[in-house]
């Protein structure tokens, strides 16, 4: 949760930090695409170093340093500090959702993962729904740095946890040496696998499709909603509903229903809510509740009806580096998702057709590029396992 909390819960201080250090909205956004591009260029060392060293040692050292940058954030004396430590929390930040997925994958195969992934899924889901709450409720007693001293206990909170209760899941055993030229080639190797490659664009474009929304939350919560800093939970609530529902049917049904049919409801269920929520923007002028986030709120149910799924594919074709091959998946998705924040959300964040159509594209494209991956893959069991298992890298 802490690394989604990382994004979220600044969004109410948005036009009080731009006030204190005389900076536009452009500019405010940076706060979230510096810390998603590093949170993306780390995401490839956390899981390779997760299967050298082991996870819990990652685990540990990540929440450390996290800790250690919302201080220095909530310290900023200008906008450059800001920015430099908010640089500090993305290095850190990845080390829950990559290494904690190997965590699943390490303890748990088949329905049993499925079942516990979906339950990550419904955890991690709400962090965005109570995020943006937190952070307006203490902007209403206190300025913009209370919030980074929130995630300052809050780091320290699981890092104490984790010291008490997280087992080591990862054997010496099965341990590899990490070396510079092993995870250049390795990395190489999976990204000439089209199989591995497809799945992670499948998964980032349509999580992209919901990443468009949260990261433009600042300008469709106030400029377009005309809601104030207390009030995200009216966009953010019903769309993480919307996800824990999803992760709770997914858990729900693994063992009973295949992989395929819930992954290919996901995805029709994504398109056609994107759709709908073009068309309400389009005959519509001025976008308001409900019928501005219900769609919102079925895009995540079937995001989240998917990523299961999608995720243990991923994982299953490298049994032996599952660090890894999470680690590039999480660089693929988070890459994009850096991209939207930083360039796409600064650009049509105030503009709710244009919100709109570019999110009903991200998912035309997942959905799209899955019906691809199923007419060129023989079978997908219902085990939720990859179609093969790779480790060379070889395509498919």
């Amino acid at each position: 949760m802490f690394g989604a909390f990382s994004i979220d819960t600044m969004f109410p201080a948005f036009p009080d930090i731009a006030e204190e250090f005389g900076v536009g909205k452009v500019a405010m956004q940076q706060t979230i695409s510096v810390y998603l591009f590093a949170y993306a260029v780390m995401s490839l060392l956390h899981g390779p170093l997760s299967d050298a060293i082991g996870r819990r040692r990652v685990i540990i050292g990540g929440l450390a340093v996290f800790t250690v940058a919302s201080v220095g954030c909530a310290l900023a004396s200008g906008m450059g500090w800001l920015l430099f430590f908010r640089l500090i929390q993305g290095l850190s930040a990845g080390v829950g959702m990559i290494v904690g997925r190997a965590v699943v994958r390490d303890v748990f195969d088949g329905h049993d993962a499925q079942r516990l992934m979906s339950q990550v899924s419904m955890i991690f889901g709400l962090a965005p729904a109570i995020a943006p709450v937190i952070g307006g409720w203490l902007l209403g007693w206190a300025d913009w740095r209370a919030i980074f001293w929130f995630l300052a206990a809050f780091g320290a909170l699981v890092l104490l946890t984790v010291m008490l209760a997280l087992p080591e899941t990862h054997p010496h055993s099965a341990r590899k040496p990490m070396r510079a030229s092993d995870l250049w080639h390795g990395n190489v190797a999976m990204l000439r696998n089209h199989t591995f490659v497809q799945l992670s664009l499948i998964g980032s474009c349509n999580f992209g499709a919901l990443f468009l929304y949260i990261s433009s939350a600042p300008a469709f919560v106030l400029n377009i909603l005309h809601l104030n800093a207390q009030q995200f939970g009216w966009f953010f609530a019903p769309m993480i509903s919307g996800m824990m529902l999803g992760a709770f049917t997914s858990g729900r049904l693994a063992g009973r229903v295949s992989g395929t049919a819930l992954a290919n409801t996901g995805f029709i269920v994504c398109t056609s809510a994107t759709l709908v929520n073009l068309l309400y923007n389009l005959l519509t002028s001025t976008p308001t509740l409900p019928w501005a986030v219900l769609p919102l709120m079925l895009n995540a149910f079937g995001v989240a009806l998917a990523f299961p799924i999608i995720t243990l594919l991923i994982l299953d074709m490298y049994p032996h580096q599952r660090g890894a091959a999470s680690s590039l998946q999480a660089f693929i998705s988070l890459g994009l998702n850096a991209f939207i924040a930083g360039v796409l959300a600064a650009a049509i964040g105030a503009n709710a057709v244009l919100l709109a159509a570019t999110t009903a594209a991200f998912s035309v494209c997942a959905g799209l590029l899955w019906w691809r991956y199923l007419r060129r893959t023989t079978s997908l069991p219902g085990k939720v396992t990859a179609p093969m298992t790779v480790e060379s890298g070889e395509g498919l």
